[in-house]
């Protein structure tokens, strides 16, 4: 494995502009929140200041609680431990429990939030960095999570859904007999298999089996995780869980970077609602007031003031975030100093700013992980052998093809010269022309305007018939594309880890930790 290039996430034509802007300290109130020492620096004395004694026993005994059943590095231990100190903060990525980690960019981002602390540790030393993975264990989309992609097959699961994933219990295994049909012969592919049928063992919970799989795979580097669908963490939200159902709090509090955000880059990530909440039977359903009482979305449950009121001080649990409270979630329960997720993740995080500073919990730095992607050596000598570079597959790929396909063609060349002598000629005419009458002027500016469009058809025809003529070449290129792009979209958002483990085993995460950026956010591709 060798890296060939690292590109920056401002040199890519798909990476959203509001991400590029946040990264660029363009946006006006979050230039503190962008990865710098001095930012965390700050970050942890306000942290330091806010998250009191009784929070970090808390945590500490949630994290034994939650890790029990599993079996702890002495790294793990020692983190644990370290959580009760006033000199310990967490570095937090989080993620759905995707049937056996899902896309393999899961794992990018928690090898990030690993090194980062190993960083922040050499240039803090006084400190203690923690990196936490944040189960979304209350998620009820099953469908969302249910499979996963490897290069030559597709495996899902089935069960029955409605309520939070992490308590449905495993029953249908078929796909593991499956997997191990593909993998039997790998090199490390007896790993994967055991890997998996420990995880989704039949009667584990998603939760169980997630946790299972992220400790097989993380827990010599420290990873501590956490479940927020947790009693003891949830007793901590009640004051904040009572303001939204009183007075709606998120939705009018964020409503003006909401606005500003919508009016500068065209839409939000996520929009408020009136109430961020859903309550927890045996579904998952929404909270909505009308007025008079809170009704549960889809089910006959309705609750006075009162009774919600009670409900919610008796059983917090049973109150679960929605996407935009589950940060607040998370900053509240964590001695959290900075928050690492994919540009979706931080573009929502965005509209919390105001909100997180209304109810006086410090707003985190915010990083866009970094992407990875694997390129064999073949794909790379023909993309050599094309006069391609890595880098013009992140840019407008249907330019590139038209560029290469009229690449030296002499007929383009010819219909150029010409369509700039035409406007040359036009540009004398108007000057002339702008010395009679005004409506003559206008007709040789529309002619000009419909000749012009008579050359645009041309080189578009000509385009047409380059292809028709170069088919070879035009296959090769879409070829190529798909090798870089499998699916049309980005590697790491459609082939599982178990992709590339198989073949290196726990010295492709080493391998993939030691690539990892943490003060940047860039595309990293590596040859195999």
């Amino acid at each position: 494995m060798k890296t060939i290039n690292k590109i920056s996430f401002n040199d890519i034509e798909s990476i959203p502009q509001l991400v590029k802007d946040f990264l660029n300290q363009k946006i006006e109130g979050f230039e503190n929140n962008t990865f710098s020492l001095d930012h965390f620096r700050q970050q942890i004395h306000l942290k330091k200041d806010s998250f009191t004694a009784e929070k970090r026993s808390i945590l500490s005994e949630v994290f034994e609680g939650q890790l029990a059943s599993l079996s702890l590095s002495s790294k793990q231990r020692e983190n644990i431990e370290n959580s009760k100190l006033p000199n310990t903060f967490t570095i937090t990525t989080g993620h759905q429990l995707n049937l056996f980690s899902g896309p393999v960019f899961f794992v990018y981002k928690i090898l990030q939030t690993i090194k980062t602390c190993s960083y922040l540790k050499e240039n803090f030393p006084d400190f203690n960095f923690v990196p936490v993975y944040w189960m979304a264990s209350e998620d009820h989309d099953f469908a969302e999570i249910n499979h996963f992609k490897t290069e030559n097959n597709y495996y899902e699961t089935n069960e029955k859904s409605g309520g939070p994933v992490g308590r449905i219990e495993i029953s249908n295994t078929y796909f593991i007999s499956e997997f191990e049909k593909e993998f039997k012969d790998s090199i490390f592919g007896t790993e994967l298999i055991l890997m998996m049928k420990e995880a989704y063992k039949t009667g584990n919970t998603l939760t169980e089996a997630i946790k299972i799989l992220v400790n097989r795979l993380f827990s010599e580097f420290g990873l501590l995780i956490v479940d927020g669908d947790s009693k003891e963490l949830k007793e901590q939200m009640k004051t904040i869980f009572k303001d939204e159902l009183l007075n709606f709090s998120l939705q009018k509090i964020a409503k003006d970077k909401v606005d500003f955000l919508t009016e500068k880059y065209g839409k939000v990530q996520v929009n408020p609602r009136e109430i961020n909440l859903f309550y927890l039977s045996d579904t998952r359903d929404r909270i909505e007031y009308n007025g008079q009482k809170y009704i549960i979305v889809d089910k006959a449950i309705q609750f006075t003031e009162e009774e919600i009121l009670a409900e919610l001080e008796n059983h917090p649990e049973k109150f679960s975030p929605n996407a935009l409270m589950r940060p607040v979630y998370q900053e509240n329960v964590l001695p959290n100093l900075a928050y690492i997720g994919g540009n979706a993740e931080i573009m929502y995080w965005l509209e919390l700013k105001d909100y997180f500073s209304k109810i006086m919990i410090p707003f985190p730095i915010l990083i866009p992980r970094n992407s990875m992607l694997f390129l064999k050596e073949k794909i790379i000598g023909k993309i050599e052998k094309l006069d391609l570079k890595i880098d013009d597959f992140f840019q407008n790929f249907t330019v590139l093809t038209n560029q290469k396909i009229l690449k030296d063609n002499s007929i383009l060349q010819l219909l150029e010269e010409k369509e700039e002598l035409l406007i040359r000629n036009f540009s004398e005419l108007k000057g002339a022309a702008e010395t009679t009458e005004k409506s003559f002027g206008n007709m040789v500016k529309a002619e000009e305007v419909r000749q012009l469009k008579s050359f645009k058809r041309m080189k578009k025809r000509l385009l047409h018939a380059e292809k028709i003529k170069q088919n070879e070449l035009l296959e090769r290129l879409e070829n190529l594309f798909l090798d870089v792009h499998p699916a049309k979209t980005w590697q790491e958002r459609v082939y599982n880890f178990s992709v590339f483990f198989s073949d290196y085993g726990y010295s492709w995460l080493e391998n993939c930790l030691e690539e990892m950026v943490v003060d940047d956010s860039k595309l990293i591709i590596v040859a195999i």
